[in-house]
């Protein structure tokens, strides 16, 4: 896909920055990037990080697969371009957040590593936390709570990850939390710790 260029755009610095940002808060903003097959528990995982991060008042918004996909990304299929571009998409929101002072907390696929790394690579060091949901592909067909794994054996979903398209698993994440037998408040419980020994947030 050929990438289009905005023209005549200059980027407006604000007055308020992130580091006065972040001071408000009393926390650092970062990109916490779930990343796992359907049926991994990224989504379920993000939102209990997202309500430990509440209790301890901290500024957080979770970005998630389905629900960018009804507006911002709702003009996307599933192709590997489209895929990509749901992708750039959401990196180059969740920077955004960052600067904005936000813990933003993404349950995507997102299942090739480029597209992982690239996100990667806009943010600062250490803006970008990358957390694999590991869980075999047999427990997430078991789980298979919107169907769409069987869908897709019936052939009812083209290029369906996992199944008739690739999943790339992470080379060396911040955290890989085994979501197929820990239990959901041990998942959590890993982020958080993460979150503490990075300086993110404080007790």
């Amino acid at each position: 896909m050929e990438k289009k260029v905005s023209s005549n755009v200059v980027w407006h610095h604000a007055t308020i920055d992130r580091e006065a940002r972040e001071k408000l808060n009393g926390h650092k903003s970062v990109i916490l990037w779930f990343t796992g097959l359907s049926g991994s528990g990224k989504s379920t995982l993000a939102h209990a990080v997202e309500e430990k991060l509440y209790e301890m008042k901290c500024r957080t918004y979770v970005l998630d697969g389905d629900n960018i996909r009804h507006g911002l990304c709702g003009d996307l299929g599933f192709s590997n371009e489209d895929r990509v571009e749901n992708i750039r998409r959401i990196g180059e929101v969740a920077k955004l957040f960052v600067e904005a002072g936000v813990i933003s907390l993404t349950a995507f696929i997102s299942p090739f590593r480029a597209d992982r790394d690239n996100v990667r690579k806009i943010n600062a060091e250490g803006d970008f936390f990358e957390i694999y949901c590991k869980c075999s592909l047999d427990i997430c067909e078991e789980r298979d709570v919107k169907g769409l794994y069987k869908k897709a054996r019936a052939g009812e979903i083209k290029e369906f990850t996992g199944i008739n398209s690739p999943y790339e698993e992470p080379l060396n994440p911040e955290l890989t939390v085994d979501t197929g037998s820990e239990s959901l408040e041990e998942s959590a419980a890993k982020v958080i710790n993460l979150l503490l020994e990075r300086g993110v947030i404080q007790k």
